[in-house]
């Protein structure tokens, strides 16, 4: 499992204070924070993680790839006969399976950016095994001073 940085721009980031000091992190390092909290989330939640994760920070959004996700079981019943109908059980199930786990997603995302996260949306491919999610936040988290640690 690999979790990749989507850029390492070197801009710093408030996250918190330490011994009256400020501590900085910088964007490559809060989109690791990311990546591993998804991680976590599916191997404790859904009870297998991605083989890779990539996430990027965007202005007010973040955008999380990930790569490898359908179980062997899952790619089975995506090359049924009838393929539509193997494709929509496992989207309903993925979908299902997040909203329940919406608030974990959420407050792990808002916890390391410090802004509050205003919707998740996610998608998944059977065919390619890829799945995304995308949280759009209340601010950019670049532009907005954090306090939080």
């Amino acid at each position: 499992m690999r979790a990749y940085n989507a850029l390492h721009d070197g801009i710093p980031y408030r996250t918190g204070q330490s011994s009256g000091q400020v501590l900085m992190k910088t964007r490559g390092e809060l989109e690791t924070d990311i990546s591993n909290a998804i991680i976590r989330f599916k191997r404790e939640y859904m009870g297998r993680g991605p083989r890779e994760v990539r996430t990027f920070l965007i202005e007010d959004m973040v955008m999380v790839r990930l790569r490898g996700v359908l179980t062997p079981a899952e790619q089975r019943l995506a090359e049924l006969e009838d393929p539509h109908r193997g494709r929509d059980l496992i989207k309903q199930l993925r979908v299902e399976l997040i909203e329940h786990g919406r608030e974990l997603l959420v407050s792990a995302v808002e916890q390391i950016l410090g802004v509050t996260v205003v919707s998740l949306h996610t998608d998944i491919s059977t065919r390619t095994g890829e799945s995304i999610l995308v949280f759009t936040l209340s601010d950019d988290p670049l532009k907005k001073p954090r306090n939080n640690s």
